[in-house]
C-alpha cells in the first residue's frame, strides 16, 4: 500500500487529507488549504458585475454552472498561480510538495466559526493546484462542495494500518505488545493480562478474541457519518442523478435544479459504478503486470549488460595486447636491422684504419729510409740508388691520392622508420560491426496476392542493432521444390509477378552484410488466384535492349518479374503483354540508369490503342508522407483539412511508365475555395498550394474558372468551376509525356503541361473548406483515347 500513499496527500500541504473536498474538476483538497488559497476576484472582474455594467460576454467568459463558473487559465484571464488580468499579482509562496499557492487576499475577520462555516470574501476565486483550473464561489462559499467521506475512510485505514503496534491496556507500568483484542470489551490485552482479566470461562467464555489488528479494523470500522446534500445540509443523498453525474436528495428532485432530470436509485448506481471500477482496473492491472514483466525484463538486461560489457572488454583488451605484442615483434625486427648496419658500418671502417695504419708506416718506412739515404756523402752510390727511391716516393704518393684518405661508410643511418601510416591506423582504429544481421520478421499485414503475384514485405526486428546491407528473398517452384533467389538488394518490400495460377509458394528472407549471413525467417505460404482465363489484350511494347540487368528469367516454365519498392510505399505494375516480361513503373527499376529489362523478340511497329496500353492502378492517399493538418477517411480516400491554409496529399502510388487516369469528387465546397489537383514529385512542399515550387504540376479552380500553375505560374485561364458535387478528372499519359485534366468529363482548357517525365505522385492541396475522395482503377475519357488513336 506504500505506492499509494501520493495518492492520499494533499497537493497544497503535503500531508494526509484532512476534511477533504471535491473540486467541481474532481480533484481533491483540504478544506483548510482550500480557504488559505483563495483569491479574491476585482469587483470589475466578477460575472455580475459585468453583466451590470452592460459589457459584452464572449463565449469563452462565464459558465453557469450551479452558480459556480469553471474555467481553464486561457478562457477565462485568471491565472493559477500568476494574479489575474486585471489586478495587481498577489505574492505567492510554496507549499512542501511544491505547489505555489496564494496566501488569503485579505485578512480573514475573527470569527469562532470552523473554516468550513466562517464567511468567505465576496467574489473569492479558488484555483485547483493540479489541473490550474479557476472558478469563482458562490454565497454558499467552501460549503459548495461535497465531501470526500471516501477518501477519509480510505486515508483512516491506510493510517491504522501504518500504526505501531497496539498495547495491551491493563498492564499497570510499561504496557507490553498486546496479543489479542476482546470484541465484546473492546479491550487489548496482554497474554498476562488476559489469563488474570479475561480468563476463558464463565460468561467471558463466550467472548470473542481476535488479533490486535483485526480488532484495530474492527474499530475503524464504526459507522461514519453520512454524507449530507451540499443544497441541502440537513438532508442525505437518496438518489443519483443521471445528468449531473452527482448524488441528490428529494428536495433537489422536488423543487431544486434535478427535478426534470433523469435519475437512479443511490444503491443500484454505486453497484454499477463499482463494477466499472472494477472492470476498469482489471484493464489496468493487465498493463501493471506487463509493466512489472517489463520491468524485470529491463533488469534482466542490465545484469546481461554488465555481464557482456565484462566479456567484451576482455576481448577488447586482448584485441589490444595483441597489436602491443605484433608492435613488440616488429620492434625487434626492425632493431636488428639496425644492428645488422651498426655492425656493418663498423666492419668497415675498421677494415679502412687497418688498411691506413699499414700503408702509413709503409710510407713512413720509407720517408726516414730517404732521409737516412740524402745523409749520405758519397755521391756515386747515392745516385745509384736515387731514380729507384725518386720513384718509389711518388707511386706512394699516389697511392695515397687515390681516395684512399675518403672515408669509405658515413657516420649517418640511412635508416627512416615511416610511422605515419601506422600512427594514423591506430587513430582510425575504432569499432566495427562483426556480427551477422538479426534475422528479418515478415510483415503479414502488407504481405499478399493478386492474381498471378505475390508481394511479400519484411523489416528487421525492433531492437536490432546490426545493420543489414542487404536481403536475399527465396521462393519455391510452386510444387514444393527447391527454394531459389528471386531477389537481392536493400528494398524491404518486393513483388513477384508471372507466377503460376492457382498455386502454393513457399518464400523466405535472409538479411547479409559484411560479416555474413542471418538465419531465415520464417517459412510464408502463399496462394495464389485461379486462372480466371481473362480476355485482357494487350499488344507487345518496345523494351529497350539495354535495359538487361535487372531482369532474370524465371526458373518457373512462366516469367518471374521482380520489382523492388518502398516501405509504405507501392509501385504499380504495367503488363504489356503475356508472353514477356512485365514493365514496372519503380523508382529502383524504371528509373535508375543502368538498369534495364529482358524483353523476347515481338513486332511492335503497330497502331497502339490508347486503352489497351492503359494500366489500371488503384491506390489510396497517403498518410506518411501528407501534411500533419490533412484529415483521412474512408481507408484514406477520403481526406479534408483542419486549417485554412492550403496543405498537400500525395497518393501512395508513383508513375513514370504508361498512361494513367483517376478522379476526385467534390463532397464539400464552402465559401468558394480554390484546391488544386495534379501531380508532384515526393519531395515537393507541403504546406503551400500545390503548384507553387517547381516540383508540383497542377490545376487550381474555384467556382468560375480555372489555371493551370508550375513553378507559381499561372497560365491558361479558362471559364468553368466546380460546385459540390463536381468530378474532376486527372490524366497522367507519360507515353506522350503530358498532363490533361477533366472537370465533370469534359477536358478543361487544353493540354496543361508536355515533356513531363519522371517519377510523379498522384496529389491534392486543399483548405477545411473542400473534402474530396479519390477514386482510381478508372479507364481514360473517351474523348482522350479517341484523339490518341487519331493521332
Amino acid at each position: 500500500m506504500e505506492e499509494m500513499e501520493e495518492e492520499l496527500k494533499c497537493p497544497v500541504c503535503g500531508s494526509f487529507y484532512r476534511e477533504p473536498i471535491i473540486l467541481p474538476c474532481s480533484h481533491n483538497i483540504c478544506q483548510a488549504c482550500a480557504r488559505n488559497i483563495l483569491v479574491q476576484t476585482p469587483e470589475s472582474e466578477s460575472p455580475q458585475s459585468r453583466r451590470a455594467s452592460g459589457s459584452g460576454v464572449s463565449d469563452y467568459d462565464y459558465l453557469d454552472l450551479d452558480k459556480m463558473s469553471l474555467y481553464s487559465e486561457a478562457d477565462s484571464g485568471y491565472g493559477s498561480y500568476g494574479g489575474f488580468a486585471s489586478a495587481p499579482t498577489t505574492p505567492c509562496q510554496k507549499s512542501p510538495n511544491g505547489v505555489r499557492v496564494f496566501p488569503p487576499a485579505m485578512p480573514p475577520p475573527a470569527t469562532h466559526l470552523s473554516p468550513a462555516l466562517a464567511p468567505v470574501p465576496r467574489n473569492s476565486c479558488i484555483t485547483c493546484p493540479q489541473c490550474h483550473r479557476s472558478l469563482i464561489l458562490d454565497d454558499r462559499g467552501l460549503r459548495g462542495f461535497p465531501k470526500n467521506r471516501v477518501l477519509e475512510g480510505v486515508i483512516d485505514r491506510y493510517q491504522q494500518s501504518k500504526a505501531a503496534a497496539l498495547k495491551c491496556q491493563l498492564c499497570e507500568k510499561a504496557p507490553k505488545e498486546a496479543t489479542v483484542m476482546c470484541e465484546q470489551c473492546d479491550v487489548f490485552y496482554c497474554d498476562p493480562c488476559r489469563l488474570r482479566c479475561h480468563p476463558p470461562r464463565g460468561p467471558l467464555a463466550k467472548h470473542r478474541l481476535v488479533p490486535p489488528a483485526q480488532g484495530r479494523v474492527s474499530r475503524r470500522l464504526s459507522p461514519r457519518k453520512v454524507s449530507t446534500c451540499t443544497d441541502h445540509e440537513l438532508e442525505n443523498h437518496s438518489m443519483y442523478c443521471v445528468q449531473c453525474k452527482m448524488p441528490v436528495c428529494y428536495q433537489c428532485l422536488e423543487e431544486g435544479k434535478h427535478s426534470s432530470h433523469e435519475v437512479k436509485a443511490l444503491g443500484a448506481m454505486w453497484k454499477l459504478h463499482k463494477s466499472q471500477l472494477s472492470q476498469a482496473l482489471n484493464g489496468l492491472s493487465d498493463r501493471a503486470k506487463e509493466a512489472k514483466e517489463f520491468l524485470v525484463q529491463l533488469r534482466n538486461m542490465v545484469q546481461q549488460i554488465q555481464e557482456n560489457s565484462v566479456e567484451f572488454e576482455a576481448c577488447l583488451v586482448a584485441q589490444c595486447d595483441a597489436l602491443i605484442d605484433a608492435l613488440n615483434r616488429r620492434k625487434a625486427q626492425l632493431l636488428a636491422r639496425v644492428n645488422k648496419e651498426h655492425e656493418h658500418k663498423l666492419k668497415v671502417v675498421r677494415d679502412q684504419i687497418s688498411h691506413c695504419t699499414v700503408k702509413l708506416r709503409q710510407t713512413t718506412g720509407l720517408m726516414e729510409y730517404c732521409l737516412e739515404v740524402i745523409k749520405e756523402n758519397d755521391p756515386s752510390g747515392f745516385l745509384q740508388i736515387s731514380d729507384a727511391l725518386i720513384r718509389r716516393v711518388h707511386l706512394t704518393e699516389d697511392q695515397w691520392g687515390k681516395g684512399t684518405l675518403t672515408p669509405r661508410m658515413t657516420t649517418d643511418f640511412d635508416l627512416s622508420l615511416d610511422n605515419s601510416p601506422l600512427l594514423q591506423s591506430i587513430h582510425q582504429l575504432d569499432f566495427v560491426q562483426m556480427k551477422i544481421p538479426a534475422t528479418p520478421i515478415l510483415q503479414l499485414e502488407e504481405c499478399c496476392t493478386h492474381n498471378n503475384s505475390a508481394t511479400l514485405s519484411w523489416k528487421q526486428p525492433p531492437l536490432s542493432t546490426v545493420p543489414a546491407e542487404g536481403y536475399i528473398l527465396e521462393l519455391d517452384d510452386g510444387n514444393g521444390g527447391q527454394f531459389r533467389e528471386v531477389y537481392v538488394g536493400k528494398e524491404t518490400m518486393c513483388t513477384v509477378d508471372g507466377l503460376h495460377f492457382n498455386s502454393t509458394y513457399n518464400a523466405r528472407i535472409k538479411a547479409f552484410n559484411k560479416t555474413g549471413v542471418s538465419q531465415y525467417s520464417k517459412t510464408l505460404v502463399l496462394q495464389t488466384s485461379e486462372d480466371t482465363d481473362s480476355e485482357e489484350q494487350t499488344v507487345p511494347f518496345p523494351v529497350p535492349s539495354e535495359r538487361l540487368p535487372l531482369r532474370r528469367m524465371s526458373p518457373f516454365s512462366s516469367t518471374l518479374n521482380l520489382q523492388p519498392s518502398f516501405p509504405r510505399r507501392s509501385y504499380f505494375d504495367f503488363r504489356p503483354s503475356p508472353h514477356q516480361l512485365s514493365l514496372h513503373s519503380s523508382l529502383q527499376s524504371l528509373n535508375a540508369p543502368g538498369c534495364n529489362f529482358e524483353t523476347q523478340s515481338a513486332p511492335y511497329s503497330q497502331l497502339v490503342d490508347i486503352k489497351k496500353l492503359l494500366a489500371v492502378a488503384w491506390f489510396a492517399f497517403d498518410p506518411g508522407s501528407a501534411h500533419s493538418d490533412i484529415i483521412f477517411s474512408n481507408d484514406n480516400l477520403t481526406v479534408t483539412c483542419s486549417s485554412y491554409d492550403d496543405r498537400v496529399v500525395l497518393g501512395k502510388t508513383g508513375f513514370s511508365k504508361g498512361v494513367h487516369y483517376w478522379e476526385l469528387t467534390v463532397d464539400r465546397y464552402d465559401n468558394h475555395p480554390d484546391p488544386a489537383f495534379g501531380v508532384a514529385r515526393i519531395d515537393v512542399m507541403k504546406d503551400v498550394m500545390l503548384g507553387k515550387d517547381d516540383k508540383a504540376w497542377a490545376m487550381y479552380v474555384d467556382n468560375n474558372r480555372s489555371w493551370f500553375m508550375h513553378n507559381n505560374s499561372h497560365t491558361n485561364r479558362t471559364e468553368g468551376g466546380i460546385t459540390k458535387g463536381a468530378t474532376i478528372g486527372v490524366l497522367l499519359d507519360l507515353n506522350r509525356k503530358t498532363l490533361t485534366f477533366f472537370i465533370n468529363d469534359e477536358q478543361q482548357g487544353p493540354i496543361a503541361f508536355e515533356n513531363v517525365e519522371g517519377l510523379f505522385f498522384p496529389a491534392v492541396s486543399l483548405n477545411r473548406n473542400v473534402q474530396v475522395t479519390l477514386h482510381t482503377g478508372l479507364p481514360v475519357p473517351d474523348c482522350y483515347s479517341s484523339r490518341a488513336s487519331i493521332a
